[in-house]
């Protein structure tokens, strides 16, 4: 099936008390940290998907504080196959700290300390995420948009 129109997708950076989940992903390649989310279905709004997704990837139950950031990824090199998403990301904060993965999207997580999380060693849109959420923590609470910086054609 060929993609006809960008996907709408949500990630969620999840914090409980002063730690931050990161998650690794067969989809993502060169093993690297990324967030938990997916695809946004019809009639399902963006905080929405962002808690259900949260929820069957990871066991949490999360509430959404805000969208920090959305960026756009056009045939990633990092991805294991070539789609045109688009990224909501979100901030979510977790009610719970007893992760589950489903073992089919995710296969490891770790809670990361605020102070260490920007050394993790990250795929690039997480690595934006997670500037975004420093900038947040900061005080600046504008939204960010990361147009796409490449594209394989």
């Amino acid at each position: 099936m060929v993609q006809k129109f960008p996907e709408p997708t949500v990630g969620a950076l999840i914090i409980n008390k002063d730690k931050l989940l990161l998650v690794k992903s067969p989809k993502w390649k060169y093993q690297k940290w990324t967030v938990p989310g997916g695809h946004i279905e019809v009639g399902e709004s963006a905080e929405q998907a962002i808690v259900r997704e949260a929820k069957e990837e990871t066991g949490l139950d999360v509430i959404p504080i805000k969208l920090l950031l959305v960026q756009e990824a056009v045939f990633s090199e990092e991805y294991y196959k070539p789609m045109h998403y688009l990224f909501f990301d979100f901030l979510c904060k977790a009610k719970n700290d007893n992760v589950k993965l489903d073992n089919r999207e995710l296969n490891e997580y770790r809670w990361f300390d605020k102070k260490e999380i920007h050394n993790a060693d990250v795929e690039s849109y997480t690595k934006n995420l997670l500037k975004a959420y420093k900038e947040y923590d900061s005080g600046n609470s504008s939204l960010l948009y990361i147009p796409v910086r490449s594209q394989k054609t």
